[in-house]
């Protein structure tokens, strides 16, 4: 097979490859120059809507609605667009294999390009329970959930599956979401997790006590504390119970699994410094190797405003990353300079009527404030963390777009906090008043 070269090329079809495509033509990339390589069928895609709106009875979002670049308000990059700017975009190609010290690149149909310029954004792939062995975790209506294809499969298991058995695996972002869509479906669910609460990683037992009273309350059946460690199948080989390590065996017949995700690093693995399980770069996502950038889930960058180096798995960053690491290559090309990458850490979801915002970091002392009544009308709530007399992280149910700048201003200034007890009776006026 020929090989294809280009000026620059872009790994990875997801979130962070549209954004940097959009930022390399907004840089004036010339005709040809570009090229991003997808294992996926079809163009960058916002990913958060196939956790949310994709799998709505109502309301539902398909593509070409949510191609990148509607998830931050700004234009539909449409397949065509690609073609206009003059930016290759190869889908159904999985590279995997990548020599830096050559700049080629080998796809699993055996073809080979070239560049002068890489960019990593390969993102992350999900942990599979076929991973460890988990007994009957290889039948049919178990899913996981990616790729669009991944999000296909479960509305086609949701409509043959009407008014059915769903089990999650899983309370973290997935688990929440994927119950809310689930019983929106009219399917019953039930959530499994081994932790004492839903979100560990970011919620308080105070934040999350909330959540799972609200989810019980719309009929959503949580079991805490306990793992699945087997699957029983039917003669078709299709899932119909989940067996529980404390003994309980729940009926199901739609399994969906999310215990979190791994960065795909492997590609360039021992090619490039690697730090906190991602690609280590610099404040421009620039790597140890020369003309290689990585962005998004695979890499761990300078936190500039906790001073420490972090690797974040979030839409928003992807994005951020992206359009830093193209503007650093064209202003490096200019013999210029940009300022580093600033980042405030974000975090947020949407299920059922709730919404939530996180700006900052979720270390040090809590303190809880407002209304997070699960069976009031505004829950309205927060909470505030608190570390060396700062306010160093702010989480806000049900804000309005006013209340969430606030509170995003709020973690980037990090005010000073003498009195806990009175910040808690000030609430989120505090946050308004800064």
């Amino acid at each position: 097979m020929a090989e294809k070269s280009f000026k620059y090329v872009i790994v990875g079809g997801g979130v962070a490859a549209g954004y940097a495509a959009r930022e390399f033509a907004k840089q004036g990339v010339k005709f040809g120059e570009l090229a991003i390589i997808s294992k996926e069928a079809v163009a960058p895609y916002e990913r958060p809507a196939l956790s949310k709106a994709y799998l709505f009875p109502e309301g539902t979002a398909r593509l070409p609605g949510f191609h990148v670049c509607v998830g931050s308000g700004g234009e539909r990059l449409l397949p065509e667009w690609y073609t206009e700017k003059g930016i290759s975009l190869i889908l159904n190609t999985e590279i995997v294999k990548a020599d830096l010290a050559s700049k080629t690149l080998i796809s699993a149909a055996g073809e080979t390009f070239k560049y002068q310029i890489l960019i990593v954004a390969t993102g992350s792939t999900v942990i599979r329970l076929t991973d460890f062995g988990v007994e009957g975790a290889d039948a049919k209506n178990i899913f996981y959930l990616r790729e669009i294809d991944d999000a296909d499969k479960l509305v086609e298991a949701i409509k043959t599956k009407k008014n059915g058995k769903a089990l999650i695996v899983g309370g973290g972002y997935i688990g929440l979401e994927l119950s809310a869509a689930l019983r929106m479906n009219n399917i019953d669910v039930c959530m499994v997790y081994p932790e004492p609460w839903c979100m560990p990683r970011l919620f308080t037992a105070g934040i999350a006590s909330f959540y799972e009273s609200y989810y019980a309350n719309k009929g959503i059946d949580i079991i805490k504390g306990t793992v699945a460690v087997g699957f029983g199948k039917n003669e078709n080989g299709e899932v119909v119970d989940v067996k529980l390590k404390d003994g309980r065996v729940i009926e199901a017949d739609i399994v969906v699994v999310g215990v979190g995700g791994r960065p795909l690093t492997t590609l360039v693995k021992g090619q490039v410094e690697e730090e906190k399980g991602g690609i280590k770069t610099d404040a421009f996502f620039k790597t140890s190797s020369p003309d290689v950038y990585a962005v998004g889930d695979v890499a761990t960058f300078p936190l500039k405003l906790f001073n420490e180096q972090r690797r974040v798995e979030h839409v928003d960053h992807a994005r951020k990353s992206a359009e830093q690491a193209v503007k650093a290559i064209f202003a490096s090309e200019q013999g210029a300079s940009i300022e580093e990458y600033d980042y405030l850490p974000y975090f947020y979801s949407r299920a059922f009527d709730l919404s939530w915002q996180f700006y900052g970091d979720n270390v040090g002392e809590t303190v809880l404030f407002g209304d997070n009544n699960p069976t009031s009308s505004a829950h309205k709530f927060g909470t505030y963390w608190i570390k060396d007399g700062k306010v160093v992280g702010v989480f806000l149910e049900s804000g309005t777009p006013e209340e969430n700048k606030a509170i995003a201003k709020l973690a980037r200034v990090q005010p000073l906090v003498n009195n806990l007890d009175q910040l808690a009776a000030e609430g989120l006026a505090f946050a308004s008043n800064i």
